[in-house]
């Protein structure tokens, strides 16, 4: 069984690759280089799975699953310029794709400490940018 709880966030960053010249940045990013950054309202799913206990019929309290997001990663980046603000991407290229390994990364090193047992466990995370692009990170499945 699994369960999908739903993050909106909102954050900005400016993709550019410092090695790159201006034109490769240009022509790789597009308007996505521009040198003043520009911002997205993502939407972050967190679907987790486990057994449906016998007694409440749930896999889990749903405000414990907020409670990890709440903690580990809204803090962490909503409202933030990625560029400026988030310590792992100082040196790491804030797209999408390694938004969602970061804030996967953040969720699994909290996890243990909210839920001890491995249950329910992280399975896959969903990150969507635009209405156009949505990337999924497999977790432990």
């Amino acid at each position: 069984m699994e369960l999908t709880r739903v993050y909106p966030f909102s954050a900005s960053h400016r993709l550019h690759v410092d090695s790159l010249s201006e034109e490769e940045n240009q022509r790789l990013f597009g308007k996505c280089n521009n040198p003043y950054g520009h911002g997205h309202n993502y939407v972050l799913h967190v679907t987790v799975g486990g057994e449906a206990a016998a007694d409440s019929g749930m896999i889990v309290e749903r405000e414990a699953v907020d409670r990890v997001v709440n903690e580990a990663v809204l803090p962490r980046i909503d409202r933030k310029d990625m560029n400026a603000a988030v310590q792992e991407f100082a040196d790491l290229t804030p797209t999408t794709e390694n938004l969602a390994r970061v804030i996967g990364g953040w969720l699994n090193a909290a996890w243990p400490r909210h839920f001890a047992s491995g249950e329910p466990c992280l399975r896959k995370i969903c990150l969507q940018e635009t209405g156009r692009n949505t990337f999924e990170l497999r977790m432990g499945l």
